[in-house]
């Protein structure tokens, strides 16, 4: 495993909260569009805060359960405050961790983007699949997302991060990657879809969420010199972005959330 790219501060913490319910639903509906059905155990790997854990948990219902996995013991203090009766959260490197049961589905949402060779994750992770266990990727696409008509600030900004995340071997497009993944990794008949979020000309969120990202990686963007500090401006970044799209009337097209799943041969 590498470090999450964005650490593990409380305002990293609370970025990730407000970025998991915005895409909680287009999550909602690749989980159920991939399979995840009552009654199955779960593995859920790159949990965090446990908000997909928890998603998939009102999926399998009382009589399925789940197992989230994240190597960060501040995000899983939080999943453990969070889970239900049929939620079990635990500290391990998901490369190392092993459970003594199989599981009938493997989820891990926004983790391969952070990994240096997703395949190898996914080839090792399907040996704790039970034949015809279910494979489920989910991650983004940022090289979708954009704005109409085109805003520089919007365009800068957003190449700033894919810059930012490749500077500390993240793969900020690994979205479209998720069939060659589940391909090299020895999985076959596969579907993949991809849900994107436009947000209206005036919309709040859309700005509020590029600078929540633009702020964490801020110092990353930094010393990688990709931009100055002064360039990214981050104090006022979220109220001039929204400035400059209303001016345009643009809308702002998020990254895209894509889902790509199989069953284990």
């Amino acid at each position: 495993m590498t470090d999450y790219s964005l650490g593990s501060d409380p305002q990293e913490l609370q970025r990730l909260d407000r970025q998991a319910a915005t895409i909680a639903r287009p999550t909602g509906v690749l989980l159920q569009s991939a399979g995840i059905a009552p009654g199955m155990r779960v593995l859920d790997l790159g949990t965090g805060l446990g908000h997909v854990a928890l998603q998939v948990a009102e999926l399998v219902g009382p009589g399925g359960s789940v197992v989230g996995v994240d190597q960060s013991g501040d995000a899983i203090a939080v999943a453990r405050s969070r889970a239900g009766p049929t939620v079990r959260f635990e500290q391990a490197d998901v490369l190392a961790f092993k459970d003594p049961e199989p599981f009938d589905a493997i989820v891990a949402r926004l983790l391969l983007f952070h990994l240096p060779d997703p395949v190898e994750l996914v080839r090792r992770k399907a040996r704790a699949l039970r034949d015809p266990g279910l494979m489920v990727l989910i991650d983004f696409d940022i090289g979708r997302a954009g704005s109409e008509p085109r805003v520089h600030l919007a365009e800068r900004a957003l190449g700033w991060i894919d810059a930012g995340f490749r500077s500390v071997g993240a793969n900020p497009r690994v979205g479209a990657r998720l069939v060659p993944i589940l391909r090299d990794a020895g999985f076959e008949a596969i579907t993949t879809i991809g849900v994107q979020r436009y947000y209206a000309p005036g919309e709040p969120d859309g700005p509020a969420m590029v600078a929540g990202v633009l702020r964490s990686l801020a110092p990353r963007i930094v010393a990688a010199g990709i931009a100055t500090a002064g360039e990214i401006g981050i104090e006022d970044f979220e109220q001039r972005l929204g400035a400059a799209l209303h001016e345009a009337d643009a809308v702002l097209m998020a990254p895209t959330v894509t889902g790509a799943w199989a069953r284990k041969a």
